[in-house]
């Protein structure tokens, strides 16, 4: 195990409580092109980093003593000046708090590379164990030990760690628990490797929702998610964990604290009893309502259910009502057509006909049938045809 020098962190809090603050997957420079336009897109760029400037600021008014950063800080390899300067300025302006940086796989050597010196209130991780202890006021030691891990040592590394059973550990990684499998190249954390290790809390990133569950032994693991989530596939809550650390015992509390601006919504909607365009918005509303969307939010809506094939259904219309509630919209119309054939049977017109020859048709597969009847019914009335 590599050892460095003790990180100086300001020991002895209010209540001689120590608080840490977790954080990753913040995903700086992150180009959000693909559910936003181009000057949403920037302004979102710039609120997450604003967010990050925001939960320093937290750190501090919190009397927070160290922000554990879990990788992926940055999206990818080539940094803007702007977030570079910024992230920067951020740390070396808030000497009285100590940063850990352990780099994901999104991120590049060019942040830590940039400072030249590091700042005294900065320190790195590398792809061999580096563990920074300081000592508390009641003169027990608080331990922060990170590896970036990669293809030659993921398989390896728990056999390199050792902790001591008498201080406060904490374990930094950036990767994918084996139980989900490996993505976006993040490399897999297997948590049977790190029972009985001696870590009291295993702070992990790269999952980009809040996660924690025990690590055998005497802790616990934690992703505390990203801090905001940037498109539908990161609904829910964002933010980071805040530990409490009793310096005498050494035992400890965590709590999730949502800080994202926007939240990101995807909802499905059960049209079936809706007939027309109006009824499905008031259906729109009722679900929004009930999940607390507010304007500034993402909504994505799935429409969902069994309408008939008479529905006056407009997919655009909704679309625009939703743009002008939300800051972002998507909608996605996943409903079935449902035909009652019945009431086709003895129709005496060109119409009746028409659904008849087409319920008839081997031509034509089972599942389709009900969209090509819409499409023809709504031919016949010289209605526009959507699909």
């Amino acid at each position: 195990m590599q050892l460095a020098a003790p990180a100086g962190i300001n020991a002895g809090g209010k209540g001689n409580v120590m608080k840490i603050l977790h954080c990753a997957d913040i995903h700086l420079d992150s180009s959000l092109r693909t559910n936003l336009d181009r000057d949403k897109a920037a302004l979102r760029k710039n609120e997450l980093l604003s967010a990050f400037s925001d939960m320093v600021k937290y750190a501090v008014s919190e009397d927070i003593s160290a922000v554990i950063i879990a990788g992926d800080l940055f999206d990818n390899k080539n940094i803007s000046a702007n977030a570079l300067n910024t992230v920067k300025d951020i740390i070396e302006t808030n000497g009285d708090i100590t940063f850990y940086f352990l780099s994901g796989n999104h991120d590049s050597d060019a942040f830590v590379r940039s400072f030249g010196d590091l700042p005294e209130n900065l320190f790195i991780f590398s792809n061999e164990w580096t563990s920074y202890r300081t000592e508390l006021s009641s003169g027990k030691y608080l331990n922060v030990t990170g590896i970036e891990l990669d293809k030659t040592n993921s398989d390896t590394a728990s056999s390199g760690l050792f902790l001591k059973t008498d201080e406060f550990n904490i374990v930094v990684m950036h990767g994918q628990l084996e139980e989900y499998g490996a993505r976006d190249k993040a490399e897999v954390i297997d948590l049977r490797q790190y029972c009985a290790k001696n870590i009291d809390y295993l702070a992990l990133g790269h999952i980009h929702e809040y996660r924690k569950g025990e690590l055998g032994g005497r802790g616990v693991w934690c992703y505390p998610g990203c801090l905001e989530g940037r498109g539908y596939d990161e609904c829910g809550e964002h933010g980071f964990v805040v530990l409490d650390i009793d310096e005498g015992t050494l035992e400890f509390e965590t709590e999730f604290v949502s800080f994202a601006k926007r939240h990101i919504y995807e909802l499905n909607v059960d049209i079936s009893k809706c007939a027309t365009t109006p009824e499905i918005l008031r259906e729109i509303d009722k679900a929004t309502g009930e999940a607390g969307c507010f304007g500034e939010d993402m909504v994505k809506v799935v429409l969902t259910g069994s309408v008939d094939v008479d529905c006056e259904k407009n997919t655009a219309q909704i679309e625009q009502y939703l743009s002008a509630a939300y800051f972002a919209s998507k909608v996605y119309d996943k409903s079935e057509i449902y035909v009652d054939y019945d009431d086709y049977a003895k129709e005496a017109s060109l119409k009746g006909e028409f659904v008849r020859l087409i319920h008839d048709s081997n031509a034509i597969l089972p599942e389709d049938k009900g969209l090509v009847i819409r499409c023809g019914v709504k031919a016949l009335a010289g209605e526009e045809i959507e699909l």
